[in-house]
């Protein structure tokens, strides 16, 4: 019988199911109340810092001062957002760990992200505006 293996819980949230690429997921700082999590449709309004994995900064929406704003789930971000914020709360950070083709795939995007690039995004949550449901 082979000894059982400890897996860290951001290896199990990375696993790859039929070569399907996945997002890893770190969680920073949990909210202290999480009355709604994010969901497809939800309007996010986020802080984040983007860096390549040998640390070269690429982005960041914190010296500019205003959070991007966009549609979870619409296609507006990357794949490798759209899947690694569901489910966040207001007040949460994390850091997720996107691979190419979650990405900006083999052919990167301007001069600051090469393609093949493995993106580290640390992201916080400010706030989600969810649509009233019918």
């Amino acid at each position: 019988m082979k000894p059982l293996m400890l897996v860290p819980l951001a290896a199990l949230m990375s696993v790859c199911l039929a070569g399907e690429q996945k997002v890893q997921i770190g969680i920073k700082k949990r909210a202290e109340t999480c009355p709604i999590k994010s969901k497809k449709g939800d309007t996010l309004h986020m802080h984040y810092t983007g860096k390549l994995e040998d640390g070269t900064e690429f982005d960041s929406s914190i010296p500019r001062g205003d959070p991007f704003v966009f549609t979870l789930g619409s296609g507006q971000v990357i794949k490798g957002w759209d899947k690694g914020l569901l489910g966040m709360c207001e007040g949460e950070k994390r850091k997720l760990v996107i691979p190419p083709d979650l990405g900006y795939g083999d052919r990167g995007i301007g001069d600051k992200i090469p393609g093949g690039a493995t993106l580290i995004f640390e992201v916080e949550l400010i706030k989600i505006a969810r649509k009233e449901e019918l």
